[in-house]
Formats: structure tokens, sequence, C-alpha cells
């Protein structure tokens, strides 16, 4: 059981936020939890090209600690969604649509990190929060910290 003195403290803590505001919190962060893996393999998928020629679904389960069967259901997602192209035993390749995809997640995830070792976040523990909070940003908040970082 609670006692009062916790209670209180516990009251006089930030004030919660009214259902409507907490609602749509949620539902972003559902919104958000949905094109998380798109984004992250689109963004994969392009470094690999860029660093290697290809891209191959078993780098892709190496890099992103998965299996083989994993990034095949998803690369056939990918691709109903119109962000890649693939054939079997072929490097997959990303559409207009994948590389514009990309090239976003690939500037948010840039301010989100260097944000975060502007505030003194040491670098590998930067790089490792980075990959949680770039998908959970609101563009404001995004504008705010580049705003943040070209004060400096």
């Amino acid at each position: 059981m609670m006692s009062a003195e916790t209670r209180k403290s516990r009251r006089s803590q930030a004030p919660r936020p009214s259902a409507s505001s907490s609602a749509v919190g949620h539902h972003r962060t559902r919104s958000d939890h949905k094109s998380e893996i798109a984004e992250d393999y689109v963004e994969l998928i392009d470094d690999l090209i860029e660093d290697t020629g290809e891209a191959r679904a078993v780098d892709l389960a190496k890099h992103l600690g998965v299996t083989h069967v994993t990034v095949t259901k998803t690369i056939a997602r990918l691709k109903a969604e119109g962000l890649v192209t693939s054939a079997p035993y072929r490097s997959i390749f990303l559409t207009n649509s994948g590389k514009k995809m990309a090239e976003f997640t690939r500037r948010r995830h840039q301010t989100v990190l260097e944000f975060l070792i502007a505030l003194g976040v040491p670098r590998p523990d930067a790089e490792a929060d980075t990959e949680g909070i770039e998908h959970h940003i609101s563009p404001r908040t995004l504008e705010a910290m580049k705003r943040h970082l070209n004060a400096r």
C-alpha cells in the first residue's frame, strides 16, 4: 500500500495529459511503429548499395540481426509498398519512393545523433538511443533540434 506522502509526491510531479492528448500521442506511436521497419530497411539498403554496390538479403539479415526468412518477408512487404525492387537470387534496389524515404530517414537520424552528442551523450550511447528516438520524433521537435544545432 502506498503511503500518503508517496501519493502526494506522485501527484506533485508533472500534470497528467488530458485523455485526448494522451490518445493522440498513443496513436502517433502506433503509426510510427508501422513505418519504423520500412525506414530501417530502406536506409540500410541505401547504405549497402553506396558502400558495396549492392544490397543482398544475407547482408540485411546480418546487419539487422534477423533471419533470412524475416528479411524475405519484409522485402516482399516493401515491394508491395513500392519502396524496393528485387528478384530471386538478385540484389535489392530502392525505387524512387524508397530513395526519398532513405534520404529523409538518414537526415533525421543524423540530426538526432548530432543533437544527443551536443548534449554530451557519449557517442556509443547516442548512436544506440538514436535508433529508438528517430522514428518517434515529431517534425516540430526535429526542427527545434536543428535550430539548436545551428545556433551553436
